[in-house]
């Protein structure tokens, strides 16, 4: 019984700048059925706005409440905690943590920081982390596709500084139990009423089914061939998106 979709926005819905053929209206099919919607992405180089926008442009069309990203749950967790974070992310999402106290830092959030993951910056993590200060990840994603090119993601820097300094992350985002939660809470649903649709063997499906949730992987955007033997989980392929709602909608619960 499914009755809600997580779904994963890039490379699931869309690639580089092209929408995945058939997605919109697979998408349109999915609301229209009475399945719950909601959107988790680890995306750490667009703001919410930003990816809101670029979404509309492809075809999807999205309530903001729907959208959760790992970079908001990471800085609701440091304003919460009342941490000034030394922030090595993508110059993109510096906006989206300007409200917070940045000066003497007494945390260190890592994100896909692009050409900033230079040895300054990252000695600077490591000796904050060493000096005790929290480390927290926004999602801990080993590699991404941009324009047909898989890039190394934010998780082999974090897996670094938790090395040579003796800590360990704090993941806000995928594949985080606690993130797949905090999506959960918003539907009132049981977690294996929730089927998480991604194109990342584990930071989407295998992330999602330690938390409980039902997992799809789609064999499209950075998936590789193999990627669904990867893990001894059981979980469901697709070949799309498309195909992905379609079993959803055959098995969605009252």
């Amino acid at each position: 019984m499914i009755k809600a979709l997580f779904i994963d926005l890039s490379g699931v819905l869309y690639t580089g700048s092209k929408a995945i053929s058939g997605a919109a209206d697979a998408l349109d099919k999915a609301r229209q059925s009475g399945l719950h919607l909601r959107f988790v992405t680890n995306t750490s180089r667009l703001t919410r706005r930003q990816i809101l926008t670029d979404l509309k442009a492809l075809g999807f069309v999205l309530p903001a409440a729907e959208l959760f990203t790992a970079p908001a749950a990471a800085h609701a967790w440091l304003r919460q905690k009342q941490l000034r974070p030394f922030c090595l992310i993508h110059q993109n999402i510096q906006s989206e943590f300007s409200d917070l106290i940045q000066s003497e830092p007494n945390a260190v959030i890592i994100g896909d920081a692009e050409q900033d993951f230079c040895y300054d910056k990252l000695n600077r993590a490591f000796q904050l982390c060493q000096q005790g200060a929290p480390l927290l990840g926004i999602g801990c994603n080993r590699y991404f596709k941009l324009d047909e090119q898989l890039l190394m993601d934010a998780g082999p820097f974090i897996k670094a500084i938790e090395y040579a300094a003796s800590t360990r992350a704090v993941i806000l985002g995928k594949p985080s139990a606690d993130f797949f939660m905090q999506v959960l809470a918003s539907t009132d649903l049981q977690a294996d009423q929730v089927l998480m649709i991604g194109d990342d063997i584990y930071g989407d499906v295998e992330g999602a089914v330690q938390a409980g949730l039902q997992g799809c992987l789609v064999h499209t955007g950075k998936y590789q061939p193999g990627d669904e033997y990867k893990i001894s989980l059981a979980h469901i392929n697709a070949d799309s998106f498309v195909e992905a709602v379609d079993y959803a909608v055959s098995q969605r619960g009252s």
